[in-house]
C-alpha cells in the first residue's frame, strides 16, 4: 500500500480516487522504494525550475505544438499550464474575453476629426522666437554668439 493510500483526506486530491469505505487508492503510480522525502524534493525541483521559467517568461503557450512536444517532467510545460490557469483564473474564456473587447463599441480617435491638411499645418514647426530684453530682467545670453547679450534699452517718450 503506498503512503497515499494511508493518509486519510477529508477530500480526494487530484491524484487519489475513493474507494468504498472512504479509503484512497492513488491514481498516479509511484515506483516501489520512492519514500515520500524523494518524492517532495522532485517536486519542489520541478516548481522551482517552473516559477524561474515563468518568471523568465521561457516557456510556450499551453497546448501549442512547442508545448505538447515538452516531456512530462519538463518545467517549462508546467510554466505553460499555470500561465493558461491563471489567465482563466483572470479572464475566463480567452475567445469571450476578444469578443467583449470587440463589443465595447471603444475606438481610438488618434486624429480627433482634423482633416489631413489640419494636421499637417500642425506638423510644420513653429518660427524662431524672436528674443525681448524685458525690463527688471538681467541680459540674456543670444544662443550661437558667445559673448554677446541682449540688454534692456530704456526709450523715453517722446
Amino acid at each position: 500500500m503506498t503512503r497515499n493510500a494511508e493518509t486519510p483526506r477529508v477530500v480526494a486530491g487530484a491524484f487519489q480516487k475513493n474507494l468504498a469505505g472512504g479509503e484512497a487508492e492513488a491514481t498516479v503510480p509511484q515506483p516501489e522504494g520512492t519514500s515520500e522525502a524523494a518524492t517532495a524534493d522532485v517536486l519542489t525541483e520541478l516548481w522551482a525550475n517552473a516559477k524561474a521559467a515563468w518568471c523568465a517568461r521561457d516557456f510556450p503557450k499551453y497546448g501549442s505544438r512547442a508545448w505538447i512536444a515538452l516531456p512530462p517532467d519538463d518545467p517549462r510545460r508546467l510554466a505553460g499550464a499555470l500561465e493558461a490557469a491563471e489567465m482563466w483564473r483572470k479572464y475566463g474564456d480567452e475567445e469571450e474575453l476578444v469578443n467583449w473587447l470587440k463589443n465595447l463599441g471603444i475606438r481610438p480617435n488618434f486624429v480627433g476629426h482634423r482633416t489631413r491638411a489640419e494636421l499637417d499645418a500642425l506638423a510644420k514647426p513653429y518660427p524662431p522666437h524672436q528674443l525681448k530684453a524685458t525690463s527688471g530682467w538681467p541680459p540674456i545670453r543670444i544662443p550661437g554668439q558667445p559673448g554677446k547679450y541682449l540688454t534692456y534699452e530704456h526709450q523715453e517718450a517722446a
